[in-house]
């Protein structure tokens, strides 16, 4: 606006300085006296001369004009750019908000699901153990039905636990996210991958249990990528705090990729990572190259 005021000023300024050469002109060419040709002559030449300001002063006028318009111009295309980087902004906060919405009603079903399996159904199949076991030492019954029949429920017993602890690992509740995500290295780790734990955290810190929840699954999510994806010998995760800031450092020596250009499901997942990064208002950074392994790295405020 500073600007419009500037050139309105300048306008203005140029048409007042103009004016009296119109009145003089008038006053000129309103004369009655005989002039004589020397008067004539000083005559033509000013007229020529009011003529020519004259001339200066529409095309000042003209510039001016298409100044201002270009300046609007502008002006109306920066807002609309403003505009229509403030919807995406919209669009991506709710796309985010969706995201973490999915993952937390996710989150709470696996607590549902690995409490309901672990109290009820492991607890029935224990119960039904235990009686049979107890009433074939009672009668001093053994059959080859009564022995698969105890191996069934011995196997359904160790299904249910598995499938438990996959859901909310049991190392995780009882001793905490450094302890759980060694052993998560430890589990990923064979013949084709192998996974490196370094850690500059006490192995026994315990964080708040929805913080550690959400990293341990972040980490999980981002191993299952590597061995899917990756193709990689050998990978590498470093945990440390620094000024109230829990960082991992997850690198492998796989085949990369184009971080620009990553297929539906794949991007879905990275997309899903970054969603649960920013809900702690953290950042989520990838560094990869094809043929030349990929780094990530994540920050994230500790939790108070």
């Amino acid at each position: 606006m500073r600007i419009f005021r500037i050139l309105t000023l300048f306008f203005l300024l140029i048409s007042f300085n103009g004016n009296p050469v119109f009145c003089q002109e008038r006053e000129i060419s309103k004369e009655s006296i005989p002039q004589s040709s020397a008067k004539k002559k000083h005559d033509a030449e000013l007229h020529k001369i009011v003529q020519l300001r004259n001339k200066k002063i529409i095309s000042l006028t003209i510039v001016l004009v298409i100044i201002l318009f270009f300046l609007f111009y502008f002006f109306y295309q920066n807002n609309k750019l403003k505009q229509k980087i403030k919807r995406k902004d919209v669009k991506q906060k709710i796309l985010l908000n969706v995201i973490n919405s999915g993952i937390d009603n996710q989150e709470i079903e696996r607590k549902k699901i690995a409490s309901f399996l672990h109290d009820n159904i492991s607890a029935l199949l224990s119960s039904a153990g235990l009686h049979l076991n107890t009433f074939t030492a009672q009668n001093n019954i053994e059959s080859e039905e009564i022995r698969k029949t105890k191996a069934i429920l011995s196997e359904a017993h160790d299904l249910l636990r598995d499938i438990s602890h996959d859901l909310v690992p049991s190392l995780l509740v009882r001793f905490g996210l450094i302890y759980a995500l060694e052993d998560l290295c430890e589990k990923n780790s064979n013949r084709s991958i192998n996974f490196e734990f370094s850690s500059t955290i006490a192995a026994d810190k315990r964080y708040i249990e929805k913080f550690e929840m959400k990293i341990y699954f972040i980490v999980s999510e981002l191993f299952n990528n590597i061995i899917k994806h990756s193709n990689a010998k050998i990978a590498k995760i470093n945990l440390k705090e620094n000024q109230n800031t829990f960082i991992i450092k997850i690198h492998d020596d796989g085949i990369g990729f184009n971080t620009k250009k990553t297929d539906a499901t794949e991007g879905f997942g990275l997309n899903r990572i970054r969603a649960r990064v920013k809900k702690f208002k953290g950042s989520f950074d990838i560094i990869s190259k094809t043929n030349k392994g990929t780094t990530i790295k994540i920050k994230i405020p500790l939790p108070h």
